[in-house]
């Protein structure tokens, strides 16, 4: 209405404040309120706006919003004032849902963090994509890992990215919807594992791609979908060329790598409605001003967090993190260690907990409660940093998973390296001591292999499997540490570990028998072998000394000695049996070497003098008449024997030993000696 066709007639009633008719530029008549009424309504537009910014400023629930109007309407307040409250309400609530909208994407965007640096790095949607597919293969060693995407265009799927790959036509592949693995896992947009691909008969199998799975040589694979919202737009796959089956943490690691890879496809389609979206959000901002510096806090840890990742921080390094950002001790707990009760709910509800003055965030991953991070002395925690300490424990639950995916993937090369030694496969010398040397491992130097056993009952069929788990995990972690290998076989674990200079294979097993002990908390008997020297040499010795760690573990076990650990040296004479070789040098050299020695250097007799002794039934006079010597020439002998041998050489036990090392020292001297 412009100010031409506005007419004022005479104020009805003055400044008493009555309304002025105006005209319209329809001719119409409007009331329009005189300047007293308009400051009025001004001032109560204002204090209609306050309580709704109240509520905003302290993060009120919607239902909230309804008092201040079911207020004003108890209290009898005039229509004008109950209409302003719902405006205000109505704008109120607007702000909100900007506001929730934004904290939901914010969660969205969390999971992102912990690659923000790399994802930071790289421009294109490609080289992202490459960049995930690549750490999935590395994580879980497999031999390939690829990823398929939707063609909406052409109904079909085809192959994005691979790695690893080695067959052309697999790279190449375009599938039918439907089709496949990847068809069974958009179908039902659920993770799906084969340990046999040929042999499952879960999904379709065409031509097609059975062939190019023939080509790329693969066995077990594991698919994961990738979801936009509710929509599958493609499957990423690790697999392997054997069987092998896929560990749940496995299996929720290449989930949060297929989140990653749907979140980046999303950026790149969402791109242009992300920057309308930040027009939008700009008034949201104006009204949380108030919070900048919980969001700087934000973004501080956020970096932090980042930066721990990529330089391989630990669990207790994030948490001094968090706790320098939120001004408090936060530590990492064991889940035992936690109030059971609010960590449960802090688990099912997958938010932290306040539990007295303190707060409880459990650290959880594909339903495993790993631990939690616990922040203490710190009831008032301010929403953003209570974010802040939920985005820490799913952190410190990635770092976790990441760790034992890695340590496992270890153990397993170990293991697959120690299985080809004792089978006698792959016999390239070269190749074997690259796959080592990438091990710390040093195949020329001298080892020992042995033959471990848990010796506890286990009451049924589950707690044997978990107590063999134990004993190969706690033998696969001293393999590591002492730069040898570990293996589980027959029912038992394997070791192939290095020996010091002046250490004995003995020595070694009884060491190797308590820390496995220890560590599983039962008795575990180690059987070892006699040195090797040539791993790489021969093709039979790793397999040759194993047999041999496994009869001085039997041993062990029939002569009542489980808990202990031995080789075939410390069993005397019927080492002779237990050994491998039959190391008949060493035996004699072990029980008579010192008289032996003494002997060739001084020229001396004193070997001789044993053999009549003992021919004699131990009786010195005898022995003189038949060495034709005085008795005390015999007496004299003895004494030096007694000083080389030790005093007890004489005992029933010790006699024996003697007696065959004598016997056999002379059917093995060459004929006329």
């Amino acid at each position: 209405m412009s100010r031409d066709h506005v007419q004022g007639d005479r104020p009805t009633g003055g400044g008493d404040g009555a309304s002025v008719a105006v005209s319209g530029a329809d001719g119409a008549s409007v009331a329009v309120p005189d300047a007293e009424d308009a400051a009025v309504a001004v001032s109560d537009a204002d204090d209609a706006q306050a309580p709704f910014l109240e509520l905003l400023a302290r993060g009120a629930s919607a239902e909230a919003y309804d008092q201040p109007v079911l207020l004003a309407r108890a209290e009898g307040r005039s229509a004008a004032r109950i209409a302003a409250l719902a405006r205000a309400r109505h704008l109120a609530l607007r702000v909100r849902s900007e506001l929730e909208g934004r904290r939901r994407r914010e969660a969205e965007l969390s999971a992102l963090f912990e690659t923000a640096h790399d994802l930071a790095g790289l421009r294109d949607l490609d080289a992202v994509l490459q960049a995930i597919v690549q750490r999935a293969r590395s994580l879980l060693a497999t031999d390939i890992a690829y990823l398929t995407l939707n063609d909406p265009d052409h109904g079909d799927t085809y192959m994005r990215v691979t790695e690893g790959s080695v067959a052309a036509r697999f790279q190449q592949l375009r599938l039918g919807m439907g089709e496949g693995l990847g068809g069974l896992v958009a179908q039902t947009a659920r993770p799906y594992v084969t340990d046999d691909y040929f042999k499952d008969a879960r999904f379709e199998h065409t031509l097609t791609i059975d062939t190019g799975v023939r080509d790329e040589g693969l066995v077990a694979i594991l698919g994961v979908p990738l979801m936009r919202g509710p929509h599958v737009i493609g499957v990423l796959f690790a697999a392997d060329r054997r069987a092998r089956v896929f560990e749940r943490e496995e299996i929720a690691l290449l989930g949060s790598f297929a989140a990653l890879a749907a979140a980046a496809i999303d950026s790149a389609h969402l791109l242009t409605e992300t920057r309308s979206a930040l027009a939008g959000l700009e008034r949201a901002n104006e009204i949380i001003r108030d919070r900048s510096s919980a969001v700087e806090r934000a973004a501080d840890v956020h970096d932090r967090l980042a930066e721990l990742v990529l330089r391989g921080g630990g669990v207790h390094d994030v948490a001094a993190a968090v706790a320098q950002v939120l001004e408090g001790a936060v530590e990492f707990t064991e889940a035992a260690s936690a109030p059971a009760g609010p960590l449960e709910t802090s688990r099912a509800e997958g938010h932290a907990v306040r539990h007295r003055d303190d707060w409880i965030a459990a650290v959880t991953a594909s339903g495993e409660l790993l631990g939690a991070l616990v922040l203490r002395g710190h009831p008032g925690l301010d929403p953003v940093d209570q974010r802040t300490l939920e985005r820490a424990a799913m952190v410190t639950s990635l770092l976790l998973l990441a760790r034992r995916s890695a340590a496992d993937a270890e153990r397993r090369v170990r293991g697959e390296l120690l299985d080809d030694l004792l089978d006698a496969r792959d016999r390239d010398p070269r190749l074997l001591r690259d796959r080592a040397a990438r091990l710390d491992a040093d195949l020329d130097a001298t080892h020992v292999v042995l033959a471990a056993r848990l010796d506890s009952t286990a009451a049924d069929a589950d707690q044997e499997a978990d107590a063999r788990r134990r004993l190969w995990s706690a033998a696969s972690h001293l393999a590591a540490t002492r730069r040898g290998l570990a293996a589980a076989r027959d029912g038992g674990t394997v070791l192939l570990l290095p020996l010091a200079s002046g250490d004995g294979a003995g020595d070694l097993a009884r060491r190797t028998a308590r820390h496995l002990g220890t560590a599983v908390h039962g008795a575990v008997t180690v059987g070892a072998s006699a040195p090797v020297p040539g791993l790489v040499a021969d093709p039979d010795a790793a397999g040759t000394a194993y047999a041999e760690g496994r009869r001085c573990l039997d041993a062990l076990r029939l002569l009542g000695r489980t808990g202990d650990g031995a080789a075939a040296e410390d069993f005397g004479f019927l080492g002779l049996l237990l050994a491998g070789d039959r190391d008949i040098s060493g035996f004699v050299a072990r029980t008579i070497g010192p008289v032996v020695d003494y002997d060739e250097r001084r020229g001396t007799d004193l070997t001789q003098t044993l053999d009549a002794y003992f021919a004699c039934g131990m009786s010195p006079a005898r022995t003189k008449d038949e060495l034709h010597v005085h008795v005390n020439t015999v007496a004299q002998r003895l004494d030096r024997v007694a000083r080389l041998m030790g005093a007890d050489w004489q005992c029933p036990s010790r006699a024996l030993e003697i007696q065959l090392a004598l016997r056999l020292n002379r059917l093995s001297a060459p004929s006329g000696q």
